[in-house]
């Protein structure tokens, strides 16, 4: 049976208390911004036709569940979020993993991960769809171009960064290089990689509404555009904060796993 001492009990109330008054904030930073908005809204001081209101919004998600739209729409875009993030994520890995296994091949690629990272992607948005076709496929190729390289230097960057301390206990052990990976590189950088999971998830979001916008005639980036075309502002600003809500929750999971 443990016993804790009074003061790292009091230590870890704190803790408690500390990360109780941060949701607690965030959450009323939240309701405090939707408030106002209702308020600015109902009064006629901002123009509900151009920027809606948390009212519309409620009534145009009750509009498309009705209809039966609004389930197809967003996990439509959940899927897509969710193929391209393992997809790109998992190369991004495999490649890291490769580049940092060999220096020659690193130092090679390295400028032209730099450059093809810079590209603008949305301008190569019509010869992606010449060479995919308008389908899911290029939505899925758009997110990869998005998310893959910056994944891959951000990895590769923190295993040849790893405490070289680390590995030259090893070196001096006669370790391999599979073991040097296997028991310093990857352990060294859980939290690391953790880091550009986050960064991979949001980008991937971004890649794939680039993509809807384009090609799609289904998901979220897709409401966007007909809303705009159409300029229903309450579609546009409903499915933006469809996918605010999309990210937070992508966001919280990856958190509770950086955490476990």
């Amino acid at each position: 049976m443990k016993i804790y001492s009074t003061e790292h009990i009091l230590y870890l109330k704190k803790l408690k208390k500390d990360k109780t008054k941060v949701y607690l904030t965030q959450i009323f930073i939240i309701i405090s911004l939707l408030f106002t908005w209702e308020l600015l809204s109902s009064l006629g001081i901002i123009n509900i036709f151009l920027f809606s209101s948390p009212k519309n919004i409620l009534k145009t998600i009750f509009s498309l569940v009705t209809t039966n739209n609004f389930f197809h729409h967003v996990l439509t875009t959940i899927y897509e979020i969710i193929i391209s993030t393992l997809i790109s994520f998992g190369l991004g890995f495999l490649i890291s993993t490769i580049l940092f296994q060999n220096e020659f091949l690193r130092k090679v690629f390295d400028p032209y991960l730099t450059i093809l990272n810079s590209l603008p992607k949305v301008a190569l948005g019509p010869l992606i769809i010449i060479w995919i076709g308008a389908s899911i496929n290029s939505i899925i190729f758009m997110s990869l171009m998005i998310s893959l390289f910056i994944t891959i230097i951000n990895l590769y960057t923190f295993f040849i960064n790893t405490n070289p301390n680390y590995i030259t206990l090893l070196l001096s052990m006669k370790a391999t290089k599979f073991d040097i990976y296997k028991k310093v590189i990857i352990p060294s950088n859980i939290k690391n990689i953790i880091s550009t999971l986050k960064i991979n998830v949001s980008m991937n979001l971004i890649g794939v509404i680039m993509g809807e916008l384009l090609v799609s005639k289904q998901g979220l980036g897709y409401l966007i555009m007909y809303g705009s075309e159409v300029f229903n502002i309450n579609l546009v600003i409903t499915s933006v904060f469809i996918l605010g809500i999309i990210s937070t929750i992508l966001y919280y999971l990856i958190d509770y796993l950086e955490k476990k």
